[in-house]
């Protein structure tokens, strides 16, 4: 226990001298120059678009998790550079900086350019997006203000879905299935295979996506992978008794396809008391380096190709290690995802998210909530690397991934992060 602990400190002190050599990013984020009246408000259109996107995105498309990211960064990207513009241009532009007078509309602005794209993302859907945006311009008086606020939403989103044109984004990649210990093999119930685009799409922020990679994972007879099944199949099982009532709540709300950290990311936005140019930068940073953390992620899965738990338990009589044993009638608690094991998905994109929340806001003792459909609960948390240390351990107790996918995962999440404050984002004055 005490090395798991050390490997999970350790990836947050990595974390500590990026946030102390950027700490004046983190000012100027916070406490920089008051953005143009335009942007200013009662209302914050950016929060307010989010929720529009997340219903396209997952009530209406339903859209795995994988894909989810995606689209959430292109919404979230181009409503950044229309903000950003209209302000003057405090920040590097992620694509663009549409001409700007700094008296457009920004709920004009907002509504444009999540229109525009959210419209190119899901086509089935352009009546119900256009009687969305009409009913927001109507709320918005008529001038030049207006007028303008919309051209420059619409450029900012124009520039996104021709920057993501043919960007491998649904491709027809597949997994390399093994028979061999240790190689990936579709899973029960009902073996799937989905999802191996994602590690061949191009990225949002990083020049090539191999420049971030994972160690080689436990070899099978090593001591690493006897510690890792043996906790995941004494823990994960559909009828375990070894974890708890809470550890079973964890590891169904972690495992909500609906995603409470959309919530999490509008929650913050308002305690925080973010304006909308503020948010608009936030939800950018967050969604985009999500999203690439998802691509270094699945290339890495591809790389690997490493078999489930539940491969893994069932099959324990043939990996060559005399202190695994078999168990053919061996469940998870949750279903496991149609992709190989190695490193882990949602652990790389919480360890860039959270590690993006305590950069952006300068601390990590920031507390929030969310809310579960699944589990029928809220989980509230005291700071970010305390919701971090709960996924890597929900993912073992819900019996979907060893631990060391886990913290390797989140390892790859922190480098995407760091390499993405560094080079996107920044102030300009």
């Amino acid at each position: 226990m005490t090395s798991r602990i050390h490997t999970r400190r350790a990836i947050w002190s990595r974390m500590i001298p990026a946030a102390i050599a950027l700490g004046s990013l983190v000012a100027t984020t916070m406490t920089g120059p008051a953005p143009a009246a335009a942007i200013t408000g009662s209302a914050n259109p950016v929060v307010t678009w989010d929720l529009n996107a997340q219903t396209a995105i997952w009530d209406v498309a339903a859209q795995q998790p994988n894909e989810q990211v995606r689209s959430f960064a292109m919404v979230s990207g181009a409503v950044y550079d229309a903000l950003n513009a209209i302000a003057g241009t405090p920040y590097q532009p992620y694509l663009v900086a549409p001409p700007s007078r700094g008296t457009e509309s920004a709920d004009a602005a907002v509504a444009a350019a999540a229109h525009d794209v959210l419209a190119a993302l899901f086509p089935a859907q352009q009546e119900r997006l256009r009687a969305q945006y009409d009913a927001a311009l109507a709320a918005i008086p008529d001038g030049r203000s207006k007028q303008g606020g919309v051209r420059v939403g619409a450029r900012a989103a124009a520039a996104m879905v021709t920057a993501r044109q043919d960007d491998g984004a649904f491709g027809d990649q597949q997994w390399r299935n093994g028979t061999a210990p240790g190689q990936w093999r579709p899973t029960p119930p009902l073996f799937l295979s989905q999802g191996a685009w994602t590690g061949h799409m191009r990225p949002f922020l990083l020049p090539r996506v191999s420049m971030f990679g994972s160690p080689e994972p436990p070899r099978l007879t090593s001591q690493a992978y006897t510690r890792d099944l043996n906790e995941v199949k004494e823990v994960g099982s559909a009828t375990s008794t070894a974890r708890t009532p809470d550890q079973t709540e964890a590891a169904i709300w972690w495992h909500d396809r609906r995603s409470a950290s959309w919530e999490i990311k509008r929650q913050l936005a308002a305690t925080q008391r973010l304006d909308a140019l503020q948010t608009a930068r936030f939800f950018a940073m967050t969604d985009l380096i999500v999203a690439d953390s998802g691509v270094a992620c699945f290339s890495q899965k591809d790389l690997w190709s490493y078999w489930r738990p539940v491969t893994a338990i069932h099959l324990a009589d043939t990996d060559g290690n005399p202190r695994t044993a078999a168990d053919p009638g061996w469940q998870s608690l949750l279903g496991t995802p149609p992709f190989p094991e190695y490193p882990s998905g949602h652990a790389c994109g919480t360890g860039a998210r959270m590690s993006l929340y305590r950069y952006f806001f300068g601390r990590d003792d920031i507390a929030f909530s969310g809310s579960s459909v699944d589990s029928g609960t809220t989980r509230r948390f005291t700071s970010f690397s305390q919701a971090l240390d709960e996924l890597i351990g929900a993912r073992v107790w819900g019996g979907v991934h060893f631990r060391t996918a886990d913290v390797e995962g989140a390892t790859l999440g922190a480098d995407v992060y760091r390499y993405a404050v560094r080079h996107y984002f920044r102030p300009l004055r």
